[in-house]
């Protein structure tokens, strides 16, 4: 685990080096239990990109918060990338496939 890891911060770095820029900040309210949260979470890291997990099963003070920002959006996962609400796991793939999600990772 710590080699994939270390692997993953090397594929960022060499992201970011290769863009010239500094990610956008991306944030994903997520679950332990939820499939389609981790295969978000793996998409985003396949793309080298870092993100703040926000895990509201087991931090439920954090839920309002997230409704709130995904405009009344109660499933998880719920990503932001910078101030875009990109929606859940169906529309962060979707942007991928659309060749949208590489250029908002790099902005």
């Amino acid at each position: 685990m710590a080699l994939w890891h270390a692997l993953q911060r090397v594929l960022k770095s060499l992201t970011t080096a290769k863009r010239g820029t500094k990610m956008p900040n991306i944030e994903i309210y997520t679950s332990p239990l939820c499939g389609f949260c981790h295969s978000a979470k793996r998409l985003l890291s396949q793309k080298g990109a870092s993100f703040n997990e926000i895990d509201v099963l087991s931090d439920p003070n954090r839920k309002p918060e997230m409704i709130k920002r995904a405009n009344g959006g109660r499933t998880v996962p719920q990503i932001f990338i910078g101030e875009t609400h990109v929606g859940g796991c169906d529309e962060l793939f979707a942007l991928d496939r659309a060749g949208k999600l590489d250029p908002m990772l790099a902005a």
